[in-house]
């Protein structure tokens, strides 16, 4: 068989690579090669615990997807790739050869080999697999006591929907606060009181050194020696690409385990992209190597792979990872793009930081009015913007992807300060106090960047 795009993975990076080369390639043929028979939301599967119920109701439409553009799918696991031959091979043992391939074969569940007990039963991990989910539901059903470990977007969102399903929660976290590295702490302090206003007990700046139990969870041990009781263990430490047939291969591998490509998505060999979890990702504003993995970097990189495929163009490429994040945390919107204020003193700029409180509708005795928080990082040197922190109602999931536009298209806190916006009572704020434009004016008159 010969295929003039094949593409291996049908998760978010995978799937848009073929929708987006497809459009722009409309005369070659795509085919996916996926492991799962069917391909969940990733972003959604903390939500298939409370809110959502089943993974049946989180399951991404690949075929139907496919359908619309006449492309196909295989159900099956690439076991090699063949450079020299251009070909890779399925656990039948059949060889498919290719023009294009593109590896978008994501990333797993981190598993810490040095944690004692790490394989007794009722110690889950939250891969993005649809019959691990369904078996790791079915066991929770019973069992009340859990501990969560790894207080990330993972972490702290499972934690939430279990809690709603009436289970005692504790939320174990290592560094000094839940969120850590995404935010700062003036809004992981507040993020940290919504959690426990629910009745999560948090415990941060500490690591569990031992999980207990015969054959399966009873506890677990921290690192002051303080035993907590436990029926289940949900292990969330984070997730490694995955990239050993691009090891096998003998593509080029960076540090963490990630696929090397350039700014097209392609590897070193010009024939082979890499996108989604598995790929380099390089920070936006540093130009250092980002360990960011998110679904919405995931379908930018398959994007840039899809319209890359089969020509380059300048106006096509990748110019980093900004790192946009947002989450709902106690029914409201929390986000952030770009770096944090204390990533930025790490790097060792010179910054000016601005914030305002303010609301997402006006007058503010509106019902549904939400607070709306906005926190820029400008540079004192160049005055580009070069992150920002929202906190607020659902709006605020919008507000930072227009901050993410701000940082992408290097806009300065000058243009903020004149920025052109629209205003309606039901909403957003008054004109006078939009939030974004009252931060870059607190910015701006700080230090007068």
């Amino acid at each position: 068989m010969k295929i003039d795009v094949l593409i291996i993975g049908s998760s978010v990076a995978g799937l848009v690579a073929a929708t987006t080369g497809k459009k722009a390639y409309p005369d070659k043929n795509f085919l996916l090669i996926s492991k799962q028979t069917k391909t969940m939301v990733t972003c959604a599967i903390p939500y298939v615990f409370g809110e959502l119920g089943s993974t049946d109701n989180n399951v991404v439409p690949v075929h139907r997807v496919l359908e619309k553009i006449n492309s196909n799918i295989i159900h099956s696991e690439v076991v090699a790739i063949n450079r020299e031959e251009k070909s890779v091979e399925i656990l039948s043992g059949t060889i498919i050869y290719y023009d294009r391939l593109v590896i978008a074969t994501g990333s797993s569940t981190i598993k810490p080999t040095w944690l004692k007990g790490r394989d007794l039963d009722n110690v889950f991990y939250v891969p993005k697999e649809k019959l691990y989910i369904d078996s790791m539901q079915e066991k929770l059903r019973n069992l009340h006591n859990i501990v969560i470990v790894g207080a990330g977007f993972i972490g702290v969102e499972m934690a939430e929907e279990l809690k709603k399903a009436g289970k005692n929660i504790t939320l174990i976290e290592k560094e000094s606060n839940i969120l850590h590295s995404a935010f700062d702490n003036n809004l992981t302090d507040v993020i940290k009181e919504i959690i426990i206003d629910e009745e999560i007990n948090v415990l941060t700046s500490t690591i569990v050194n031992e999980i207990i139990g015969d054959n399966r969870v009873e506890g677990v041990r921290l690192n002051n020696n303080q035993l907590l009781n436990a029926d289940a263990v949900i292990l969330s430490m984070g997730y490694t690409p995955n990239s050993d047939l691009a090891i096998n291969a003998g593509l080029t591998i960076r540090s963490n385990g990630s696929i090397a490509v350039d700014e097209y998505m392609r590897t070193e060999d010009k024939d082979i992209f890499a996108v989604g979890d598995c790929a380099e990702k390089r920070d936006f504003i540093t130009g250092k190597q980002n360990y960011s993995m998110l679904s919405s970097i995931a379908a930018t990189e398959g994007r840039i792979a899809g319209m890359n495929i089969f020509e380059l163009t300048s106006i096509k490429s990748f110019s980093g990872t900004i790192s946009i994040y947002s989450t709902t945390i106690g029914g409201m919107g929390i986000g952030v793009a770009g770096l944090t204020e204390r990533k930025a003193h790490q790097e060792g700029y010179k910054i000016v930081t601005g914030e305002y409180w303010g609301r997402d509708k006006h007058p503010y005795n509106l019902e549904g009015s939400n607070v709306q928080y906005v926190k820029l990082i400008v540079s004192v040197d160049s005055g580009l913007i070069l992150g920002a922190s929202v906190y607020g109602g659902q709006s605020a999931g919008e507000l930072v992807n227009m901050i993410g536009v701000v940082i992408q298209n290097r806009m300065s806190i000058n243009s903020l300060l004149t920025l052109q916006i629209g205003s309606h009572p039901l909403l957003t704020d008054s004109p006078a106090t939009y939030p974004l434009i009252m931060a870059a004016e607190r910015a701006y008159y700080s230090n007068k960047v």
